[in-house]
């Protein structure tokens, strides 16, 4: 099983700025910095579109509306939970006992 290999935030920023600034070509860089030229075009467009946003690593999200809609999500899970205890509860008070 071949495993990926992850780069730090500060990695792919400074080879965008090395890719952008510098004479020689993107292929020339990706090269040199060991990466494919695919994944270091990837990173430019990325960084151009966002630099603020770019690169955010695992688990973090891009945007503070993903964020809300995570915890969103978490809430409403949460709300499913209580309101199936409560009607379990609820069943279980009113049955005739006999």
């Amino acid at each position: 099983m071949v495993s990926r290999r992850s780069f730090t935030r500060e990695f792919k920023i400074e080879t965008v700025r090395l890719a952008t600034s510098s004479d020689s070509s993107v292929y020339q860089i990706a090269s040199d910095m060991g990466i494919h030229p695919t994944t270091l075009f990837r990173w430019v467009k990325q960084f151009s579109e966002k630099p603020e946003a770019a690169f955010p690593g695992r688990g973090h999200m891009a945007s503070s509306e993903a964020e809300t809609i995570r915890q969103l999500k978490r809430e409403n899970e949460r709300l499913k939970m209580e309101r199936d205890i409560l009607k379990k509860a609820m069943a279980i008070f009113s049955s005739d006992p006999k």
